[in-house]
C-alpha cells in the first residue's frame, strides 16, 4: 500500500531549515562516541544494549532548542541520526570482535590489532548505511502504511515534543550524573561491595544481587517479563544446575576442569568457579539453540521480506526530485560497496580471503535487507541478529574449511566475517529506524544517510581502544565481562573447525533451550539468563519489579505515560554514565592507578556488604525521585487511569 501521494511530513518538502550543520554534526559524533563506547561496556557485562536514538534526539533537543536557542527540529535529528550510529555498531562489534581477544588469552594467536578492529568496523557500518540506500524508497516510503518502525515513530514523537525538550534533557544529564557518582563509589572507591551473596549451607545454591545502576536500568527499559525471563534463566543455573554438579561430581575431575575435583573447585572459588567451568558452556549450548530457533521461527518473514523488498526496489519507478526523496546517488553507493569489497579482500589487517569478501557481500545484503524490514515490523529489540550471525558463522566457517582455510588463520577469518555481517545488520536496522524518523518531520534523507555515515566513521574510530581498555582492565569472559556472545560465536567456530568442545554441556544448554520453547517462554532472555550470573540477573530483575509498579500504580494516563517516559529516559542517562566511568576506570586500571583510588582494605568485608545494600537501596530511592516523585509527575489520584 502507498499512501506516498496523502502523506504529509512535519516541515513540508518546499521548506528549507537548518539540518546537516557543523552544529548537528559535532554534536553527533559527541554522542555517536559516547553511547558506542556505554554500549559497549553495558553489552559485554549483561549481553544487551538499549537503542540510544531517543536519549540522542532528547539531548540534542534540550542543547540545542534550549541552550542554543536554535529551532530546527531537523538539526535535532540529524543528531540523533549519527548520534544512534554509535550504540548499533558497537553491538555488531562486541558480540563477535572479543571472540579474537578470547583466542589470544589462550595462546592460539595474537591479540587483534586496533587498525584491524577499526577497519571491520568501519567497513561493516559503512555496509549497513550504503545497502539500505536502495532500500529507503521501497520500505519506508512505498511501505508507510504497512511498516510502524516503532523506535522511529517513538523518536520522531520525540522530537515533535519540543517544547518539553528542557526537562526531558535534564532528567537524562541527571541519570549519567548519579551513575556516574555511584559506579565511581562502587568501582573506583570501592567504599562499598558490588555485589552480594549469600550460598545456601548444605545446599550449595547462591542467590544475590549486584549493585549497580546501569544494570537495573536494563531491567527497567525491557519491562517485568523480560527481566522475569533472565532471572529464571539464573535461577536454574545456580540454584538448580550448579547444587547439582557439585552434589553428583564432588569427587569427580570432569573436563574442562582439569585441575580440580569439582569439589576442590567449589570449595575453592565458590559457585562462580563451577559457573565459569561448566554452567557457561550449557548457557552457550542454550544460546546458540535459541538463536537458531528465532532464525527458524523468523525464515518465512524473512524470505517474504526479501522479495518483497526486491519486487519493490525493482517497481519504484521515477525518483522525484523533492528534498524529501533525494537520496545518495546509487553510482556513489555502487562504487563505494565495490571499493569496500576490494579493501575486504586486499588489506593485510583483515583476515579474510576473497571466497570471505563475497560471503560478506552476499549475506551482507540479504541481512541488511531482512533486518531493515524486521525492525519496521517487531522493533529493533526483535530483530534476530544472533540467529542471523550464528547462521553466517556456521555457513561461513564450513565454507572456510571446505576451501582449505582451517586451523587458526581459519578461525580468525570466520570472526571477522561474521563481525561484519553482524555490523551490517544492527547498522541497516538502525538506519532504516532513522530514515522512518526523518519520513516522518521532513528530513532531506542524502544528509540523513550522510550523518549516519559520520556516526559510523567516529564510533569505528573509537570502538577498538575502548575494547583494548575493557580487555586490559578485566579481560573478556570473566565476571565483570561476561561477553556471552562473543564466547558462543567462539564456541561455535571451535565446534566446526576442531570439534574440540565439552559438547555434552553444549547440547544440555541446547536441550534446556528446546523444553523452554515449548512451554511458550521466549527462549532468548531466558538463555541469556542461563549464561549470565545471577546476581546480575537479580539486579536486572529489580528494574523490572519498578518497571511493573509504575505500569501497575492508580495514576492519570498522562502521569503515567510521563512517569514511564522519566524512566526510560533516566535509565538511558545512568546506562551512558556508568559506562563512561566504567571506561576512565578501566583506563585507570592499564596504568596501574586504580589502586590509588581503592579504599576497601580498610573496610571488613561484613561492612562492604551492608554498605553495599544501603547503596543500592539510596539508588532505588534516587530513580524513584526523578521519576515517580518528580515535581511534573506528582499529581496522582485514587481512581484508575482517565
Amino acid at each position: 500500500m502507498d499512501n506516498k501521494k496523502d502523506f504529509k511530513p512535519y516541515i513540508p518538502a518546499e521548506k528549507v531549515t537548518a539540518e546537516l550543520t557543523v552544529t548537528s554534526i559535532i554534536m553527533g559524533v559527541l554522542l555517536a562516541v559516547v553511547f558506542g563506547a556505554a554500549n559497549a561496556y553495558l553489552g559485554l557485562r549483561v549481553g544487551m544494549t538499549v537503542s540510544a536514538s531517543i536519549p540522542a534526539a532528547v539531548i540534542a533537543m534540550g542543547v540545542i532548542r534550549i541552550i542554543m536557542r536554535r529551532n530546527s527540529i531537523l538539526e535535532s535529528n540529524i543528531v540523533q541520526t549519527a548520534g544512534s550510529a554509535g550504540e548499533s555498531l558497537a553491538a555488531g562489534a562486541i558480540f563477535t570482535l572479543p571472540a579474537l581477544f578470547l583466542w589470544a588469552a589462550e595462546g592460539k594467536m595474537d591479540k587483534p590489532g586496533i587498525l584491524e578492529i577499526t577497519l571491520i568496523a568501519l567497513i561493516g557500518g559503512l555496509l549497513g548505511v550504503f545497502f539500505m540506500v536502495p532500500l529507503r524508497n521501497a520500505l519506508i516510503v512505498k511501505e508507510h502504511a504497512t511498516l510502524p518502525y516503532p523506535e522511529g515513530t517513538a523518536c520522531a514523537e520525540v522530537l515533535l515534543a519540543g517544547e518539553k525538550g528542557g526537562a526531558n534533557a535534564s532528567t537524562v544529564f541527571a541519570g549519567m550524573g548519579f551513575a556516574a557518582l555511584f559506579k565511581f563509589i562502587i568501582d573506583g572507591l570501592k567504599a562499598v561491595s558490588g555485589e552480594v551473596s549469600y550460598t545456601i549451607k548444605g545446599f550449595m545454591g547462591t542467590i544475590g544481587t549486584q549493585i549497580y545502576p546501569a544494570v537495573m536500568s536494563v531491567g527497567y527499559i525491557c519491562g517485568a517479563r523480560i527481566s522475569s525471563y533472565m532471572f529464571a534463566g539464573g535461577v536454574l543455573s545456580w540454584m538448580v544446575l550448579i547444587p547439582l554438579i557439585v552434589l553428583f561430581g564432588e569427587n569427580t575431575i570432569l573436563y574442562p576442569g582439569v585441575d580440580q575435583t569439582i569439589g576442590e573447585m567449589f570449595a575453592e572459588g565458590g559457585a562462580s568457579a563451577i559457573w565459569g567451568s561448566y554452567i557457561r558452556y550449557i548457557g552457550a549450548g542454550a544460546l546458540a539453540a535459541g538463536g537458531i530457533i528465532s532464525l527458524v521461527k523468523s525464515l518465512p518473514l524473512i524470505v517474504k521480506t526479501f522479495t518483497g523488498a526486491l519486487r519493490s526496489i525493482k517497481g519504484s519507478g521515477a525518483v522525484s526530485n523533492e528534498r524529501t526523496s533525494k537520496d545518495l546517488s546509487m553510482k556513489i553507493v555502487l562504487a563505494a560497496v565495490l571499493v569496500l569489497t576490494l579493501l575486504i579482500w586486499l588489506v593485510p589487517a583483515i583476515p579474510v580471503n576473497l571466497i570471505g569478501a563475497i560471503i560478506i557481500v552476499v549475506f551482507g545484503f540479504f541481512f541488511a535487507t531482512v533486518s531493515s524490514r524486521m525492525v519496521g515490523i517487531v522493533g529493533s529489540s526483535n530483530n534476530p541478529v544472533s540467529g542471523m550471525a550464528i547462521a553466517t558463522l556456521l555457513i561461513a566457517t564450513l565454507i572456510l574449511k571446505l576451501t582449505g582455510s582451517d586451523g587458526v588463520a581459519g578461525m580468525a577469518s570466520a570472526i571477522a566475517i561474521g563481525s561484519i555481517i553482524c555490523i551490517v545488520a544492527a547498522i541497516s536496522g538502525d538506519t532504516s529506524q532513522d530514515l522512518k524518523t526523518g519520513y516522518l518531520l521532513g528530513s532531506t534523507p542524502k544528509k540523513q544517510q550522510t550523518a549516519e555515515i559520520v556516526g559510523v566513521v567516529a564510533s569505528a574510530l573509537a570502538i577498538g581502544g575502548t575494547l583494548y581498555l575493557l580487555d586490559q582492565a578485566w579481560g573478556f569472559g570473566s565476571e565483570q565481562l561476561a561477553a556471552p556472545q562473543a564466547t558462543l560465536m567462539k564456541l561455535i567456530v571451535e565446534g566446526v573447525m576442531d570439534a574440540n568442545l565439552p559438547w555434552a554441556l553444549v547440547f544440555t544448554g541446547a536441550a534446556i533451550a528446546v523444553v523452554v520453547e515449548m512451554v511458550g517462554i521466549p527462549v532468548l532472555p531466558f538463555a541469556i539468563g542461563i549464561y549470565l550470573p545471577v546476581q546480575l540477573n537479580a539486579c536486572i530483575m529489580v528494574g523490572g519489579l519498578i518497571r511493573l509498579l509504575f505500569d501497575k500504580m492508580k495514576m492519570k494516563k498522562t502521569n503515567r505515560e510521563n512517569v514511564i517516559n522519566d524512566g526510560i529516559l533516566f535509565s538511558s542517562g545512568m546506562i551512558a554514565g556508568e559506562g563512561l566511568i566504567g571506561i576512565a576506570l578501566a583506563l585507570l586500571a592499564v596504568f596501574g592507578l586504580d589502586q590509588v583510588l581503592d579504599i576497601s582494605g580498610n573496610i571488613p568485608a561484613t561492612v562492604l556488604d551492608l554498605g553495599g545494600i544501603a547503596l543500592f537501596a539510596i539508588i532505588v530511592l534516587v530513580f524513584l525521585k526523578n521519576t515517580l516523585w518528580a515535581k511534573r509527575n506528582k499529581v496522582v489520584v485514587n481512581n484508575e487511569e482517565e
